[in-house]
């Protein structure tokens, strides 16, 4: 599996947005797509599986090489939707079924960004983008990690909640169930209504589709900048919620007398001032001193690729070079391996067999 002529197929399903890359053995990218959201848990397996194969098809096609099964050396899946082990084997299982390539992983998105923004794939990530999730990984391969189902799992976050925290406190503004605050204006011009009750009555009727509910996010930070106390509310839940995350991880991992990297992904985090971020941070160091937090905005679609790359034992350099070719140029500085907010120097060789849990270590 280590030859030069492997090949990953390597999958980044989120839940807006699916990223397809095709990498060989030396980093090298042959063929790279994107798609719909298509969350196989969301928009049923058949559809969501149809989709990624489509997207397959067209990196192999990019490649040049021919449309024959298997099409890869190995598919790494890292999928939005895939938060209990059991749906990771129902989707490998049917992934396999596919015969896309002779070697099949699948395994939650957060996953994805954690390895995009280390060297090996150790350390917590946090991923808030339509919702928010986070994983760890231990030096020893200890995984931990939460169900994130939503409310149900005791879940506050990503931009569909912040979203809506914004048109319920416009709302309640409105009518006088809550303080003044200046979401009402902001939410009421986003959408170009006349007052915030036309905004819900359109939603009602579904002549505004509720995933416009996501676009509210942006607005609560514009708000919140201003200095608006209950905008500002609203953020500070968020960086605590996010905080909580990622010190619960670092603790359940036995992580705080470490100097652990805490990745912060999605396109919530990354989308937010740094002031956000510094608060996130202070309270991440107030857990583990030595902590290091990172806002990594390379596409998790390449922490698929080097985990593949990692399953296949390709080289140091190759990993390198995928990374170098995957890193906006904003980001990168006179260190070759420079991250948004944190430097990775070189990639090792292979990452440890990863034992999993559930809110314990």
């Amino acid at each position: 599996m280590s030859g030069q002529d492997a090949v990953v197929i390597a999958i980044d399903g989120g839940g807006s947005k699916t990223d397809v890359m095709l990498v060989d053995a030396s980093g090298t990218i042959l063929g790279r797509t994107r798609g719909p959201g298509a969350s196989p848990q969301t928009v049923g397996m058949e559809k969501g599986l149809g989709v990624f194969e489509e997207l397959v098809i067209d990196v192999v096609k990019q490649a040049g090489l021919p449309l024959t099964r298997p099409y890869g050396t190995h598919l790494a899946a890292y999928l939005a939707g895939a938060d209990l082990p059991i749906e990771e084997e129902d989707l490998s299982r049917e992934l396999t079924a596919r015969g896309w390539s002779s070697s099949t992983v699948v395994g939650n998105d957060t996953f994805a960004l954690l390895r995009a923004g280390t060297t090996d794939g150790v350390g917590v990530a946090v991923v808030c983008g339509a919702g928010i999730n986070c994983v760890g990984v231990a030096e020893d391969g200890r995984v931990h990690r939460f169900p994130a189902l939503g409310k149900i799992s005791g879940d506050w976050g990503g931009g569909y909640q912040l979203g809506s925290e914004a048109l319920w406190w416009a709302v309640r503004a409105a009518d006088g169930r809550g303080p003044r605050t200046a979401l009402l204006p902001a939410v009421v011009s986003h959408f170009g209504a006349k007052d915030v009750f036309e905004v819900v009555e359109r939603l009602h009727f579904e002549s505004l589709h509720r995933d416009v509910i996501h676009e509210l996010s942006p607005v609560l930070f514009q708000v919140a900048a201003t200095g608006d106390e209950v905008a500002n509310g609203v953020v500070k839940q968020l960086t605590d919620e996010v905080s909580c995350l990622a010190v619960t991880t670092m603790r359940k991992l036995d992580m705080t007398g470490e100097a652990p990297v805490i990745v912060l992904g999605g396109g919530v985090m990354t989308g937010v001032s740094r002031d956000v971020i510094d608060v996130i941070e202070r309270q991440c160091v107030e857990a583990a001193p030595r902590a290091e937090v990172r806002v990594v905005d390379i596409a998790p679609v390449v922490g698929a690729a080097l985990l593949g790359l990692d399953a296949i034992g390709a080289s140091t350099t190759a990993k390198a070079r995928l990374r170098m070719s995957s890193v906006p140029s904003s980001v990168v500085g006179e260190n070759p391996d420079s991250l948004v907010n944190g430097s990775a120097p070189g990639e090792p060789d292979s990452v440890g067999k990863r034992a999993e849990s559930f809110g314990a270590s």
